[in-house]
């Protein structure tokens, strides 16, 4: 005797199968929706950063999609209660789960944050901000907008229940799943590969989706032997990411005065030319100055913010300290070069080398018109400030400071030019909130830290030290150009790179 299924279980079945394909096309949705983040972030620059990027974008928000409907919807399919209830509650979860993710990826791709415990001040914020302008139409749009993105769900839901004995026969659900399923742990699995590693491209993306907790290895190959966990706690701790995209600069508001009857001159060579015995005006000269920009509007930036070129591209709407303060309290400030500023807010400084008015005087000069400029009646009016030497092919281009000051002689890098400019005039207010470098007038530590391309530099006891952003270095001896076998001091380079990166906005 054949016994037919119980309308009930039939009931149960339709339904189970309508919510997979309903579960399917919002996966679809969210993928689509999910872009905003890959969009919002820098794209890798390797294959396997590229191919993870895919399986995780397609495994994890298909996974996190496919799990909201397991958790909220597949259990309302088997009470076998209407059909027409379970759709419509269906369709107020998808609406509002997609709502969130869509939310989530607005607020990534303004702030770098997702919603969380760390954004709800952020959050708050924002909120207070955006309602105190909402009048009573705005909310009703918002209101419209919703009943609109429910209505579509609804009909997606009614539509796919029309025609789900047509989808069944399509069998496209296995192979689906199995795309998935493969991106999935290959995302995984990639993640387990390169957080050994430290692959910089596939670790800075770990923050790129919401809920995302990408797979570790960690204890397990080391206890086979596949990994040196110090080894990997050591590169961890000195990693660091190049590519800063939010910033805060200056750290604090800069309060101090200066003294606007001043006159200096800061002069910038900006090739590597050999200038004219520069001590017979009355100028000493230090031996040790470092320039480590890769590139003439690097070196630009770099003298003017006092920080590193690995924040250039954060600094094109900020006016530079070392400018704005001593205008602020009346002095006179012009840039004197014929290269391209960095920032378009610094044209307006931009003068001829014949205006020689009272003030502070930043040029940017190759080695010729050096030695045209500087002369002894220069040197006699003006407190005078000359590095010398600049070489965009080396990580550590060595040069000269001349000066009529008071500096350190032990060791500087151009980072040190700003700070040191402000102090000269008598700006007192602490360094650290505008700059990375040091006042040479008062250094208050013997090392010093830069970057040059994607790599951090820190020179120390006649050691270079470069450090690549995976956590891997190389240390050279100062003195002879050879790489030195002596051990890492991890204590100086993790400080070094914390202070480096200190103006740099978590994303």
């Amino acid at each position: 005797m054949i016994l037919a299924e119980s309308p009930r279980r039939q009931r149960v079945t339709k339904l189970v199968n309508w919510g997979h394909w309903f579960a399917l096309v919002n996966i679809a949705i969210a993928i689509t929706i999910a872009s905003v983040f890959i969009f919002s972030s820098p794209f890798p620059d390797t294959v396997i950063g590229t191919g993870y990027l895919f399986a995780n974008w397609f495994g994890h928000i298909s996974f996190m999609t496919f799990f909201g409907f397991v958790i909220f919807v597949l259990p309302l399919c088997y009470l076998a209660v209407s059909p027409r209830v379970i759709k419509t509650a269906a369709s107020i979860i998808a609406a509002v789960g997609l709502a969130l993710l869509a939310f989530d990826a607005l607020l990534y791709n303004r702030t770098g944050y997702h919603i969380g415990f760390s954004s709800a001040p952020l959050l708050k914020s924002e909120a207070q901000t955006q309602f105190s302008q909402f009048s009573l139409q705005d909310w009703g749009f918002l209101a419209l907008l919703f009943i609109v993105w429910f209505g579509f769900q609804l009909i997606l839901a009614n539509a796919i229940w029309k025609r789900i004995e047509r989808l069944q026969k399509k069998h496209i659900g296995t192979p689906v799943s199995t795309f998935f399923i493969v991106c999935f742990v290959a995302s995984h699995a990639i993640h387990v590969w390169a957080d050994a590693r430290l692959y910089q491209p596939v670790i800075k993306q770990d923050n790129m989706f919401p809920l995302s907790y990408p797979a570790t290895a960690k204890t397990t190959m080391s206890r086979y032997g596949l990994l040196d966990l110090a080894r990997y706690q050591e590169r961890k701790e000195l990693q660091f990411d190049p590519q800063i995209h939010k910033i805060t600069y200056p750290l604090k508001p800069v309060y101090c005065s200066v003294a606007a009857k001043k006159n200096l001159v800061l002069v910038v060579q900006t090739d590597n030319a050999p200038l004219q015995d520069l001590t017979r005006l009355g100028l000493t000269e230090q031996k040790n100055y470092f320039s480590t920009a890769s590139t003439l509007e690097g070196l630009i930036m770099t003298t003017l913010f006092g920080v590193p070129e690995i924040y250039e591209d954060t600094l094109t709407q900020e006016n530079p300290v070392l400018l704005a303060l001593p205008v602020a309290l009346g002095m006179s400030v012009s840039i004197h070069t014929d290269a391209a500023l960095p920032n378009n807010m610094l044209e307006g400084f931009k003068q001829p080398l014949s205006n020689q008015h009272p003030g502070l005087h930043l040029a940017f000069l190759p080695g010729a018109e050096i030695d045209d400029y500087i002369d002894q009646q220069l040197v006699s009016n003006n407190q005078v400030i000359i590095a010398a030497g600049f070489d965009a092919s080396t990580s550590a281009a060595q040069g000269s400071l001349y000066s009529n000051l008071a500096i350190d002689t032990r060791i500087a890098s151009t980072e040190d030019l700003a700070p040191t400019i402000l102090n000269a005039l008598g700006c007192s207010a602490p360094i650290n909130f505008y700059s990375t470098g040091r006042n040479l007038l008062r250094p208050s530590r013997g090392w010093v830290v830069s970057t040059s391309g994607d790599k951090i530099v820190v020179m120390h006891n006649n050691q270079r030290i470069e450090v690549l952003s995976n956590g891997g270095y190389e240390i050279t001896d100062m003195r002879t150009g050879q790489r030195s076998n002596d051990n890492l001091n991890v204590d100086l380079l993790s400080t070094a790179i914390k202070h480096l990166t200190r103006f740099s906005t978590p994303q």
